[in-house]
Parts: C-alpha cells; sequence; structure tokens
C-alpha cells in the first residue's frame, strides 16, 4: 500500500501517512556534479537501508476522508529520544517523548524494545521528565535523571523492572551521567556554588523588618544564559558516586565548567573530559581542550592546547585511544568540526577524514575499537556512517529524524553496541521514531508512535527543489510543503518560512509549524540560504562579515522558482522567521514589496545593541563581526535591518518571548516602534516567561502558530502588490 523509496531511490522510512509519506523532487534534480562527501577515494560500498514495511498506520472511519492537521493534534505528537544499545546489541533504550495537555509541558519516559522489535515496555510512567539515561555495562540497571520534591536527582530502575532506586538528594541538578566500565562508579558533572561578589558592607536589618532583597552584583564576562536566566555564582565540576549508592565525590575544583561528555579508562581509574581552563576564558569563549584525570589523586593532566575546540571525547573499549571533535579557530563564524584520534596519553594526534567537507558529530567508538561511528549533516540530511582508523568509510543510514518538532532543524541522536546502532529516523510525515541495524545489512524502523495520531491526519507533501540564485549562480536547496488536497491547477499564496542560525540547516524534517500552515491552505517554502550548514564549510561562510546579503537573493529566487510552477499566487505571498530567519524577513521587507505581510520573530534589529545585551557579547562581537561596535560602527549599522525600515511598506507583525536573552525582546520594540511612527500596520505579540525559544510549551507552539495565521489573513484582502520578479535558473 506505501512506497518505502522515492523516485532517487532513497528510502523513506514506513509510518506515513500514504498521501504523504515521503518527499518529492519537483522541477529540478540535485546538482550534476557529486557533491564532496561523496568523493572519498577510501569510501566502500552504497546506502542499504531497507526499512520493514508498516501495512497500515492507523484505521480510518469507513467513509471519513482524512482530515488536515488541526492545532490541538500538537499535544498529541510523540517522538523518540536518547536511543542506548546494549553491549550484547539485543536490546534497545530510549526516551519517548509527549505533550501533557493539562500541564502544557513535554514529557519523557523510559522504554525499552528487543532488536527484533518484541517485548516493547516502559520502565518509568506518568507525568515524568526523565533525562541524561546512561546503560550500565552489565545491562541489568540504567541510571537516569529525574525530579522528586527536591529538584533533578540521579535514579536507577533495574532493567527488567524489578525495582528502583533513588540514588541523589543532591541540591543542584546532574547532567552528563556515564558508568565506569566495571559497574561501580557513575561519574556526573553537577553545578557548585562560589561566594558571590559583594559590593559594599550592608548594616544588619531590624529583627523583623522587611528590606528589599539584597543587589546582585555582577563582575562576570557572561553572567546570562538565556533559557536559564541569571547565571548563577557556580562553575560545574564532576563527581562519582558509587553506583550502590552513597555520598557523591568531587573530584575537580576551580573556576571552571566542566561540562561536556565525561569518558572513562578501561580499568576506572582515570576520567577523560573537555573545558575551558584557560586563562582567557572569559573571552575566548569557543575553546577548549581534552583532559585526563586520576581519580585517586585528583591530578589533572592536559591532552590538547591548541586555539580552538576539542570535544565530545570518547574513549576506546581497549584504552589505547581518544575520539573527539574540534576544529582550530580561525575566527569564522562558522568552523567545520572534524573527527581527531590520538593516543590516551595525548600523543600521535591526527585528523580522519580531513577531505570531508562536512561537520562531524558525537564519535563513538565500534565495540573492538577498531572503527568509529559518527554523524553528520549533508544537504539538509543527517547521515550516520562508520570509519575505520584508516579512513575507509562505511554510509550505514540516511534521514536521521531531527526532534525539535517545531520547525524542520536537524538534531539526531544515535547509539552503538554489540555491533548493532540504533537511531532516531524521520521524514517531512512524521516525528523521530526508533530504527535499528548492523553493519551495512539495512535497517528496520521498531517504532510508529505517531500511527494513531498523525497516521489518521492528511499531510503535507513536501517536495525538494534545487535552484541558481540570481546573486551568482550559487546552487541553492529548498522544499515546498502542499496543502492536503493539492491541485496544481488551481492558485495558492506561499508562506515563506525562514530558518534562524544563521549557520544550521532545515531539512527532509517533521515541522509541525509547517504542516499548521499547510492544513491552513498555503504552500510552504523553506530553504537552506548562503550561510546554511551541511553544504561545506565555505557556503556557510559565504555570509562572514556578511550577514544579511545575497542570502536575501537566494531566498527571492527559491521564491521566483515556486512562482514558475504556476500553483502560486504572486500576489498572495507572505513571510517570517524567526531568530536568524526573523533578521532576514525584517530585511526583506526593507529591500522588497511583494509580500502582502511578514511576521518578524525573536530577530536581531540593531546590532549593536544586540552585541551588547544579548547573553554571549564575546562570542557574538568576536566571530559575527570585524571589530567592536565603537571600532567600526556602520558595519554594524548597514547590516542592520533598522537601517532600511525608512523603505518598509509591508504590515509587519513581532513575535517575541518577554524572557528572551539571546535576542532580547528589545530589538522586536525597536522595531515595532520605528514601524508605529512610520504610520506601517503593525502589532507586537509578546510571549509572556518565554526565553528565545518562543515555541518550547506546546500551547506557545499553538499560539505562535495562530497569531501568524492571524495576521496574514487580516492582510489577505488588502490592495494587491506588484509583485517584482527575476529570471531563475534551476539546476538540472
Amino acid at each position: 500500500m506505501y512506497s518505502n523509496h522515492t523516485a532517487s531511490g532513497v528510502p523513506v522510512a514506513p509510518g506515513a501517512n500514504a498521501s504523504s509519506s515521503s518527499v518529492k523532487r519537483s522541477f529540478a534534480s540535485r546538482p550534476a556534479q557529486p557533491p564532496r562527501h561523496l568523493s572519498l577515494s577510501s569510501t566502500r560500498g552504497v546506502i542499504k537501508i531497507f526499512m520493514a514495511a508498516v501495512a497500515c498506520l492507523a484505521s480510518i472511519v469507513v467513509g471519513a476522508a482524512p482530515q488536515p492537521m488541526q492545532a490541538m493534534d500538537v499535544f498529541d505528537i510523540k517522538w523518540v529520544t536518547s536511543p542506548i544499545v546494549d553491549s550484547s546489541g539485543e536490546r534497545i533504550y530510549y526516551l519517548r517523548n509527549s505533550m501533557d495537555v493539562m500541564q502544557d509541558r513535554r514529557r519523557a519516559n523510559l522504554w525499552t524494545v528487543s532488536a527484533d522489535g518484541s517485548d516493547h515496555r516502559p520502565l518509568t510512567t506518568g507525568p515524568r521528565s526523565v533525562s541524561s539515561p546512561a546503560l550500565a555495562p552489565d545491562g541489568g540497571r540504567i541510571a537516569f535523571v529525574d525530579k522528586d520534591d527536591t529538584g533533578s536527582q540521579i535514579f536507577l530502575r533495574w532493567t527488567d523492572g524489578s525495582a528502583l532506586a533513588q540514588l541523589t538528594r543532591v541540591p543542584e541538578s546532574p547532567r552528563n551521567l556515564s558508568w565506569s566500565p566495571d559497574g561501580k562508579w557513575i561519574a556526573f558533572a553537577m553545578r557548585v556554588p562560589v561566594d558571590a561578589p559583594q559590593m559594599g558592607k550592608m548594616p544588619k536589618a531590624p529583627k523583623g523588618a522587611e528590606w528589599a532583597a539584597a543587589p546582585v552584583v555582577v563582575d562576570r564576562m557572561v553572567y546570562r544564559n538565556d533559557g536559564a536566566g541569571v547565571r548563577p555564582e557556580a562553575f560545574y565540576q564532576l563527581f562519582v558516586l558509587p553506583a550502590e549508592g552513597g555520598a557523591p565525590r568531587q573530584l575537580t575544583e576551580g573556576p571552571y565548567d566542566h561540562n561536556g561528555r565525561i569518558g572513562w579508562s578501561p580499568d576506572a581509574t582515570q576520567l577523560y573530559f573537555s573545558a575551558n581552563r584557560g586563562e582567557d576564558r572569559a573571552l575566548n569563549v569557543v575553546n577548549s581542550d581534552l583532559y585526563r584525570l586520576d581519580i585517586s589523586s585528583g591530578a589533572v593532566t592536559q591532552l590538547t592546547e591548541r586555539q580552538g575546540a576539542d570535544y565530545s571525547v570518547a574513549v576506546a573499549p581497549d584504552g589505547s585511544r581518544l575520539a573527539w571533535i574540534g576544529f582550530d579557530d580561525r575566527g569564522l563564524s562558522h568552523h567545520r568540526q572534524g573527527l581527531y584520534v590520538m593516543d590516551s596519553d595525548g600523543g600521535n594526534r591526527r585528523e580522519l577524514l580531513a577531505e570531508l567537507d562536512r561537520s562531524i558529530t558525537n564519535p563513538q567508538w565500534a565495540k573492538d575499537s577498531r572503527a568509529i561511528y559518527f554523524q553528520y549533516d549533508d544537504r539538509g540530511e543527517t547521515i550516520l556512517a562508520r570509519t575505520s582508523l584508516g579512513g575507509d568509510v562505511d554510509l550505514l543510514a540516511t534521514r536521521l529524524g531531527g526532534t525539535s518538532i517545531g520547525r524542520p532543524y536537524s538534531g539526531a541522536a544515535y547509539a552503538v553496541g554489540g555491533g548493532r546502532f540504533a537511531y532516531t529516523s524521520g521524514s517531512a510525515s512524521f516525528p523521530a521514531e526508533l530504527a535499528t541495524g548492523r553493519d551495512v545489512d539495512g535497517a528496520r524502523q521498531l517504532t510508529t508512535l505517531n500511527a494513531n495520531g498523525l497516521g489518521e491526519r492528511q499531510l503535507a507533501t513536501v517536495e525538494e527543489h534545487w535552484l541558481r540564485s540570481s546573486a551568482d549562480g550559487e546552487a541553492i536547496q529548498a522544499w515546498v510543503a502542499l496543502p492536503p488536497g493539492f491541485d496544481r491547477s488551481k492558485k495558492y499564496p506561499l508562506i515563506l518560512e525562514i530558518h534562524g542560525g544563521p549557520h544550521t540547516n532545515y531539512g527532509s524534517r517533521f515541522s509541525a509549524e509547517v504542516q499548521l500552515y499547510a492544513a491552513a491552505g498555503y504552500v510552504v517554502l523553506y530553504v537552506n540560504p548562503r550561510g546554511s550548514t551541511s553544504y561545506g564549510e565555505d557556503f556557510a561562510n559565504l555570509i562572514h562579515h556578511n550577514y544579511p546579503s545575497q542570502d536575501y537573493d537566494d531566498l527571492m529566487s527559491a521564491v521566483d522558482a515556486v512562482i514558475a510552477e504556476g500553483y502560486v499566487n504572486p500576489d498572495q505571498l507572505y513571510v517570517t522567521g524567526g531568530s536568524g530567519g526573523g533578521v532576514l524577513t525584517a530585511w526583506i521587507v526593507g529591500r522588497t514589496q511583494r509580500f502582502r505581510a511578514a511576521v518578524v520573530a525573536k530577530p536581531v534589529i540593531n546590532w549593536t545593541s544586540f552585541a551588547l545585551t544579548a547573553d554571549n557579547p564575546p562570542y557574538f562581537t568576536r566571530y559575527w563581526f570585524p571589530a567592536m561596535p565603537w571600532e567600526d560602527p556602520m558595519h554594524y549599522w548597514k547590516r542592520s535591518p533598522l537601517s532600511l525600515v525608512g523603505d518598509v511598506q509591508t504590515p509587519t507583525m513581532l513575535l517575541s518571548g518577554e524572557a528572551d536573552l539571546r535576542t532580547p525582546i528589545s530589538e522586536a520594540e525597536q522595531y515595532y516602534q520605528a514601524l508605529k511612527l512610520r504610520g506601517i500596520p503593525t502589532a507586537m505579540v509578546r510571549i509572556p516567561g518565554a526565553y528565545h525559544s518562543i515555541a518550547k510549551r506546546p500551547s506557545q507552539l499553538i499560539a505562535k502558530v495562530t497569531a501568524i495565521l492571524e495576521w496574514f489573513e487580516r492582510h489577505a484582502d488588502d490592495e494587491p502588490i506588484v509583485a517584482s520578479s527575476s529570471p531563475v535558473e534551476v539546476v538540472q
């Protein structure tokens, strides 16, 4: 009944609605030249992923046609994260994520399933928020973080379901749990408070007096983090905890954050970790190095020392080598992350796959210590691969599913064990499910968590497009979501939805927001303009110190290409985007009047005010600009959408979180006031309590989409705007 392959032969995981189960390629094929990542002379084999077919997703009432996605369907979405494979390769664990309609929160429970799909059962239930799961080496216990009445704590569940134990009652939240190879210890990171700075000495308040809260003194460079607020006076330190229960023991100290992956030596006497312990760490925020810690003495040995990032360390099972991710800091806004290996004592350092012009993430060793698994994004798709220490590469799985739910970002996860791999598998039609495979012999999907929800909805069909930018002929990839019941003989309104970052990528991944726009009758266009990742370092850095710029032309060329297809009404164009997409949306309406209405979400409007009020000034000023704002103010100004506000004619709404520290709401407020002063139709939607992730809670996602659709509908009958277009070349 359902096809498992697109016309191009790329496998698609089953479980999607028949009307929307694949990404179709429309008027243009991919570029004729092979992508650089497939030019590896050492690459062996071809991708062999054959998903198990699913006969039917859900029973549909006889005579009742499937309906498009509805706003309340957001609360029915379920997705997989954090897969774990046991050492035998026969059992898989994962977090099943869902939405709590009564508490308006995302929830996560721990589940397990056999590799053949049988014995599928929960290990935790109820309104929980499980995180950081870690399986004991013998597979008999799994540790995780959950909450009790005091906050987040470490719990231990026996995998046969026989017992549950709470291991900690600590004052801060543990994270990055890691078992020792002998199963006797659990290492983790936790924040440890230090004395807060004082400014003057206050007299003691009289007994019973109700004085105002004491002033907060700030003397740190980075003192706020989006999503958390003002940083407490504390640093992340490493601890070890007996797996049988007992007091945690602190291993590191000092004014440094030790907050990444933790690796153990095979004899459980040493830990490996990454940290920024340099004297210039307050301003040199990208730098980090690898360290080895002797557990008995507490001695810390530095293993890397370059200017740049070294992190995500993985220890070979035999203890002979380390693998990690890193790059040399060249001051670019985007650096390709490479895969490195060295002896565990720090010798014989070298980069593997230096010719792979893609950023590598999440290295994991094969059980024989002779190969390394890794993932990377290529042209809007996440790929799982494996390399030998000699650089021979096997491609194991494609289309790893993103887990952001709201928008079609990357963010997949995988795990290996016993010669088996498990990963999050997804498509534009369904969120991340659990899939598994061995070697290059193919993979199968184990879960269909959304069969009884999204499986009963008629979802948008997504088509992949390639085109040439009018700026310089650069090849640009885009996707078009076609509304349910789409008829190519009709004319539809179009929403251009722009991703943030700017160094990230969209792809053929599930997006509740895109699906809801399409369900409202819009064609939805989303694009990876220059600056996007997954096309190589050079493509990403086309906007280095030059953002926004020709990325505007890339987006307009994509709009023109879709209009040329004949099914879009050129007088009914709308545009929206968040964060970096908000920057580009504001830039667009300052450059053209072809869009009937716009929604600028959580934007940067004035680069100078942003650079000095956002949560990480030393990063933004050092990597996104050639000089400080007072040294080259015109560079900041000429890239600021506020510089174009005098040319805006498009009705433009602002949408921002009131607690946003990444692009503070003062940015949206500047634009709102400027538009009001000019008499341009505008409104501002403020999300109370929301940080930069304005759609983090389910109701906030719904509120965002409904507000955007309402604004567009309000201006659907305005006087038509004459659409400007330019010739566009499609990639053949």
